[in-house]
């Protein structure tokens, strides 16, 4: 379905976006890569095309508004009409919130949550006046549930959720074809731990159960070519955090309060790279992995499932329509 597409994905040079680029490229989609790393970014393209697809790369910051529509006229350019529109790129500071510098967190706010903002204003312009398109917001269980050690990182996620659900009721209004949906993962296993900005005496890691970033992408290419729904729950740990969040919210308060940090640090020294201000990929390419990969899961039963809940549930529907006429038959 994304044969020949134009696909632009933002957070391309690593993690999810980079397993997403590579999952793009075996569709044999048209893929622009835009991150600030250029080694991660050129490495991206070169997979890319070795497993079919075409790539090229458009280096831009995606705090900065200009930046993201100059690369997205760049891509409409190069490679033609965009069809989709993935937000991935964040950033973020493991620390307790005093111990994040103003500056920090005005930072985080702008990469993780404004950088969707233009990436959508940005896409959305382009896609409106043809009345055709898809937007996909990487998402996380913390777009509901806050977490102790990362209040900018679910601030920002927060606010994309209700950003989003504003553009896709505008749209509905408007009666427009364009589609925007949302994709919300679990805790991923990432460069983002060995890069991000960390205020903490020992290196962060993932909540458990940690899943594999081919699980992400996975998830967020269905999305791609799947827009009519508005969210996807990806892992049966995000299903239980969102679940739990509107059942017993003061009790996972508790919960969290007693037992957040700690699930959240290792035993080892944070490796003092920063992500933040300069890219981390900028000389060395930190590919789609973190350093989890021996506690990781690489499949999720429940994204099955959420995927193709339709199919089920006209099963399911099927069977008590034959159940109920063979009891009728008996019956007679």
């Amino acid at each position: 379905m994304l044969e020949e597409k134009v696909v632009v994905v933002t957070g391309a040079s690593g993690g999810v976006g980079r397993a997403v680029v590579r999952l793009l490229g075996e569709k044999g989609a048209k893929v622009a890569l835009i991150a600030r790393g250029e080694t991660g970014l050129a490495t991206a393209a070169t997979e890319v095309g070795t497993l079919g697809g075409t790539a090229k790369v458009f280096p831009a910051d995606v705090a900065d508004q200009a930046q993201v529509e100059a690369a997205a006229d760049a891509v409409e350019k190069e490679l033609g009409p965009i069809d989709v529109w993935i937000n991935v790129a964040f950033s973020s500071v493991f620390a307790r919130f005093l111990d994040v510098e103003p500056a920090e967190f005005e930072r985080t706010t702008a990469v993780t949550y404004l950088g969707y903002v233009w990436g959508t204003r940005a896409a959305l312009r382009r896609m409106m006046p043809r009345n055709q398109g898809v937007v996909v917001q990487t998402g996380s269980a913390l777009a509901y549930r806050g977490i102790p050690l990362q209040s900018a990182y679910c601030g920002a996620k927060h606010a994309i959720k209700g950003f989003t659900e504003s553009i896709r009721t505008e749209l509905l209004n408007e009666g427009s074809d364009v589609k925007i949906t949302m994709v919300q993962l679990p805790a991923v296993n990432t460069p983002q731990f060995d890069w991000v900005m960390s205020r903490l005496r020992r290196h962060p890691q993932p909540v458990p159960p940690i899943f594999q970033p081919e699980v992400a992408a996975q998830a967020i290419v269905h999305a791609a070519e799947h827009p009519s729904r508005r969210e996807y729950w990806v892992g049966g740990s995000t299903v239980g955090t969102i679940v739990a969040e509107r059942l017993i919210p003061g009790i996972l308060d508790r919960y969290l309060g007693a037992y957040g940090v700690k699930s959240q640090l290792t035993d080892e020294k944070p490796t003092g790279v920063a992500n933040l201000w300069e890219p981390a990929d900028q000389t060395r390419d930190y590919g789609a992995h973190g350093s989890f990969d021996s506690r990781a899961k690489s499949r999720s039963p429940q994204v099955w499932l959420s995927q193709h809940r339709n199919h089920l549930l006209a099963a399911a529907a099927g069977g008590m329509a034959t159940a109920a006429l063979a009891a009728l038959r008996r019956r007679r």
